[in-house]
C-alpha cells in the first residue's frame, strides 16, 4: 500500500509538473499578448495626440472662418439695403413716369382738336410756301430768259 501511496503521490507531482508547465507557457503567451497591446496603445496614442492638435487647428480654424463669414454677413446686408433702396426708387420713378405719360395722353386726348387744327394749318402754310417757292423760281427762270434774250440782240 505504500507503493501506491508513493506513486500516487509521484503522479500528482507530475501532473503539478505537467500543469505549471503549461501555466508558465501561458502567462508567457500572456505577457507577450500584454506586451504587443501595450506597444499598440502606446502608437495609439501618439496618433490620438496627432489627431488631438490637427482636430484643435481645425476647430480654430473652423471659428476664425464663422467669424469671417459673420463680418462679411453684415456688410452684405447694408449692400441687400442699398439694393432695396434702389429698388425703391426705381419703382417711384416708374410711378411718376406713368403718372406723367397718363397725364399727357389726358392733355393729348383734351386737345385733339387743337392739334388737328394746327396740323391742317401747318400743311395749309407749308403748300403755300411751296407755291411761293415755285413762284419764284418761275420768276427767276423768267428773268434768266429776258436777259438771254437781251444779250443774244
Amino acid at each position: 500500500m505504500v507503493i501506491i501511496l508513493y506513486l500516487s503521490i509521484a503522479l500528482i507531482a507530475i501532473a503539478f509538473l505537467v500543469l505549471v508547465i503549461y501555466l508558465v507557457r501561458t502567462l508567457n503567451s500572456l505577457q507577450e499578448t500584454l506586451s504587443s497591446v501595450s506597444k499598440t496603445l502606446i502608437g495609439v496614442e501618439k496618433q490620438l495626440d496627432g489627431v488631438t492638435q490637427e482636430t484643435t487647428a481645425l476647430l480654430q480654424k473652423t471659428n476664425a472662418l464663422a467669424d469671417d463669414i459673420q463680418e462679411k454677413s453684415k456688410s452684405l446686408t447694408s449692400v441687400v439695403t442699398a439694393v432695396k433702396d434702389v429698388g425703391s426708387t426705381v419703382t417711384k420713378f416708374n410711378g411718376t413716369l406713368k403718372n406723367l405719360t397718363d397725364s399727357f395722353d389726358i392733355q393729348v386726348e383734351e386737345n385733339k382738336e387743337k392739334i388737328s387744327q394746327i396740323v391742317q394749318w401747318s400743311n395749309v402754310f407749308l403748300e403755300l410756301k411751296d407755291k411761293w417757292n415755285a413762284k419764284k423760281e418761275a420768276k427767276k427762270e423768267s428773268n434768266l430768259e429776258e436777259m438771254k434774250r437781251v444779250r443774244s440782240r
